[in-house]
């Protein structure tokens, strides 16, 4: 092929950068903020529980809201599609900039949620629509790393906005990025996929909120509430129920909102388990470190997110580097090769988490998140190539749907596992450090059984 006909059109790649920005500001305001929550405690009178919902209400409306996107992107255009999301995320940062109590302040956020919600998945389908498949993984690789600076750099962000000018300004400061991402979407996003009418089912809606709802809940209340208690195992059970339900009825109906049939590709559901426990390891990784180097090590929140934010920056910049080499060489190699750095500094920290310096945390993290970068993006392009091309908008709501509930899932674990362990010794820093070690244990157990999965199922080449 021709290097003209393998060009990125400068508008393909405007859209890639304004859906990306949005996906960057979701993710910044969610990191930045939880720096913030000891002033939120303090300002509105709420306690630890109540204002952790600032997290666990966006994460819960944006798992509710991506399953639809396929029904959406096949029955509205997509400009209008990411207008719409963008005016509610400038709708919802403007009610938390301005929020005189904590109920307005949920209610900013849950907004904001519906915008990334319906955002999120944009970015994919335009690559994987507009994009020639020879610089798939490249541009890929590249939206990824707009979206993976923000975790770097948020919790540090976060401190000095907070510490400075106060927790408000961090959602003033979104709102150049958002007008940039405004102004790029409405010049680069063309239409490319027919406009097809949907039948709207609201019985597997009404499903998606309840097994999320549930699901979201049970496990944000794992690490401070029994395992047989309402709040936890109650709230699992109406999940796992709902999912059962939900699962049948996609089985029988013609056009499912969700489409589990395509579970049935056991290549498409291995990259799946690879995607899931991947995002599980990183955002655990994201909760054990911050709280080890401040609880273990005595250090400030603001240390804290500087010793985290260069591997933040590895992660980002390898994530291009990680779609070049599946553009070059296939998706196996810069899958297996992530996954092998992923392993190696996992092994690392569970070895020697009882004794770790803010350095070698820092340089251990670094080869951490340089593997996860290569890895994460690598992965859902070959998950999407796996299925024909009028699959690929479902595999993406798919893709997508389980990353925000893996975050969940995996931060929830890991905070439990470090909470049994301070229970069980008495003096915290190391009750901290053992609880620590023992949730490093568990992603180790994790990114092996991802390397067999790796093996198994990632071919050399895309089909």
């Amino acid at each position: 092929m021709s290097k003209s006909s393998a060009r990125i059109p400068v508008k393909v790649v405007a859209a890639v950068v304004a859906t990306g920005l949005l996906s960057f500001c979701g993710v910044i305001v969610e990191t930045a903020m939880n720096i913030s929550f000891p002033k939120l405690m303090s300002e509105f009178g709420v306690t630890t529980n109540v204002v952790q919902w600032m997290t666990s209400i966006y994460l819960l409306i944006v798992a509710i809201i991506v399953p639809l996107s396929a029904l959406l992107k096949r029955a509205f255009r997509t400009k209008p599609l990411f207008l719409t999301a963008v005016i509610f995320f400038i709708i919802g940062t403007f009610i938390d900039a301005l929020a005189p109590t904590f109920p307005i302040l949920l209610l900013g956020r849950l907004i904001q949620g519906i915008g990334t919600g319906i955002s999120l998945p944009l970015m994919f389908n335009i690559i994987m629509e507009q994009v020639p498949r020879q610089r798939i993984g490249l541009m890929m690789g590249f939206g990824n790393l707009i979206t993976g600076i923000a975790p770097a750099i948020g919790p540090t962000f976060g401190g000095i906005i907070v510490s400075s000018l106060g927790w408000r300004w961090i959602f003033y400061t979104l709102l150049p990025f958002l007008l940039a991402s405004l102004l790029l979407g409405s010049w680069g996003i063309r239409q490319r996929s027919a406009i097809v009418q949907q039948h709207f089912d609201i019985i597997s809606c009404l499903l998606i909120a309840i097994m999320f709802t549930g699901l979201v809940y049970g496990f944000s209340n794992l690490a401070v509430l029994p395992l047989l208690s309402w709040q936890v195992s109650g709230a699992l059970l109406t999940g796992a129920i709902a999912m059962g339900l939900l699962s049948w009825r996609s089985l029988i109906i013609t056009t499912p909102i969700l489409d589990l049939r395509l579970f049935s590709n056991h290549r498409f559901s291995g990259h799946v388990l690879i995607f899931f426990l991947t995002q599980m390891c990183s955002l655990g990784f994201a909760f054990l470190l911050p709280n080890y180097i401040q609880l273990v090590n005595h250090n400030t929140a603001l240390l804290a997110g500087l010793v985290v934010m260069p591997a933040g920056f590895c992660g980002a910049l390898f994530a291009p580097i990680g779609g070049r080499l599946l553009d070059t060489y296939g998706p196996k190699k810069p899958i297996l090769s992530g996954a092998m750095l992923m392993t190696i500094s996992i092994l690392i920290f569970t070895i020697c988490s009882p004794a770790m310096s803010n350095l070698a945390i820092m340089i251990v993290y670094m080869f951490y998140m340089a593997g996860m970068g290569a890895l994460m993006g690598t992965v859902m392009t070959s998950a999407l190539a796996s299925l024909p091309q009028d699959k690929q908008t479902q595999g993406n709501a798919i893709l997508n749907t389980l990353q925000q509930f893996a975050g969940s899932m995996g931060t929830s674990i890991v905070a439990m596992i470090v909470a049994k362990g301070q229970i069980s010794v008495g003096k915290t820093t190391v009750a901290t450090a053992l609880g620590t070690q023992h949730a490093f244990m568990l992603l180790l157990a994790f990114v092996i059984l991802i390397l067999g999965l790796i093996i198994r199922f990632v071919p050399r080449r895309l089909h």
